[in-house]
């Protein structure tokens, strides 16, 4: 099949510029080409779309205004899913902050120069979320696939939206109808048996200790669902861990919050098991997280040191398997260990990216010990870290 607009005899051509060109000179590519020339022979067109899911968000973005045929093949739900495939550099760090306004604000960076050794401070891109927010309310984040959701920490705060930064899309969640004490916290994650997305708000219920109650709103309807409460009378601190078509939560047990329960939810029916944790000592600080598309557990130590454990095999008891233990660092204002640590990203040749709560993010190499504390352009803190990855999905 060849490529069917007249502007699409070039394609060849622009290309192989496009590849090879910075994305500022895209647009004088374009300009510079001489679109009255002959005819050139094209590429077939399954070949060009294997060529454009290898580019950069930003990038395609721009090539959408080229043709009808890729601004058709960008668009298309199938493509978008294979560029997500696709993308292993596309990660990008985010963190909230307040300006000099006391206003607040989301930050981003792509990943890789964080772990740069060639930079010491992060240069940062604010982004203009799509909604008001008032500063008396914390803004929490949690991700899948590029689409962040996002909203406040309130008790009159009914909606959360779906919001993807990379192709500035977004859409407003359904208000949920049943009443709460505390803020729901929102869980989010792909149900691949229905090629769909879901959310999972979380409420606890005040005037039933440690009942957890559960609502799903599927991608696509306008309502959400009550399914069965959370089987484990407890108390939920942060959003659940997408992993293996499964939304995980630590669950602390209402009668001792040292005593706690790995809940996952099977997003395709909606029903829930209890997984193994390994032999740990029942610290008051653990914590959920994936590394390497694995479950992992941050287990922080009273300061002294954390570990991070992994699950190479969802599920499975015996397959949980230590991989570092990281050092503990000073917070800024005081002499003592920050105790609130996890890893949020581990690169190709090992390094780890960590989140060490007020004192900010850490890149630690674990083979040579040494670490480089991330330093933000125009910044003093860091506040709530995420990673994502861009993508073409739409909320």
């Amino acid at each position: 099949m060849m490529v069917q607009d007249s502007n699409d005899a070039v394609s060849s051509q622009l290309l192989t510029e496009v590849t090879t060109a910075a994305p500022h000179k895209l647009t004088t590519s374009i300009e510079t080409l001489n679109l009255a020339a002959p005819p050139m022979p094209t590429l077939p067109f399954d070949l060009i779309a294997e060529i454009l899911c290898r580019l950069p968000v930003n990038l395609l973005m721009q090539l959408r205004c080229l043709c009808k045929s890729f601004n058709s093949l960008i668009s298309d739900y199938k493509f978008a899913k294979k560029h997500l495939r696709m993308s292993t550099a596309g990660r990008h760090l985010m963190v909230r902050y307040k300006n000099n306004l006391g206003e607040p604000c989301l930050l981003d960076s792509p990943l890789a120069s964080v772990f740069s050794t060639s930079r010491v401070t992060v240069t940062q891109t604010e982004l203009n979320y799509p909604f008001s927010l008032s500063d008396n309310y914390r803004l929490t984040v949690c991700s899948c696939d590029g689409m962040l959701c996002i909203h406040t920490i309130g008790i009159h705060e009914r909606s959360a939206i779906l919001w993807n930064p990379s192709i500035r899309k977004f859409k407003t969640l359904p208000p949920l109808e049943y009443e709460w004490i505390y803020a729901p916290i929102y869980n989010f994650g792909y149900d691949h048996f229905i090629d769909s997305y879901k959310i999972i708000a979380v409420t606890s219920n005040c005037y039933k200790k440690g009942k957890i109650e559960v609502s799903v709103h599927t991608l696509g309807t306008n309502y959400w669902r009550r399914i069965h409460d959370i089987p484990v009378s407890g108390w939920i601190r942060e959003s659940g861990i997408f992993v293996s078509g499964t939304i995980n939560w630590m669950v602390f047990h209402v009668s001792n919050i040292r005593l706690s329960t790995i809940v996952s939810l099977d997003l395709e029916k909606e029903s829930y098991q209890m997984l193994p944790q390994p032999d740990l000592e029942g610290n008051l600080w653990k914590s959920l997280g994936m590394l390497k598309d694995c479950l992992c557990i941050f287990d922080s130590r009273d300061g002294m040191f954390f570990d991070v454990w992994i699950m190479k095999e969802y599920g499975n008891r015996e397959s949980w398997i230590k991989l570092y233990r990281v050092p503990p660092m000073r917070s800024r204002d005081s002499y003592d260990y920050t105790p609130y640590t996890k890893v949020l990203h581990m690169s190709e040749d090992d390094q780890i990216l960590v989140d060490y709560n007020e004192l900010g993010v850490v890149v630690y190499d674990y083979k040579n010990g040494t670490s480089n504390i991330t330093k933000i352009e125009n910044m003093n803190q860091l506040m709530d870290p995420n990673v994502y990855v861009e993508s073409l999905i739409l909320p």
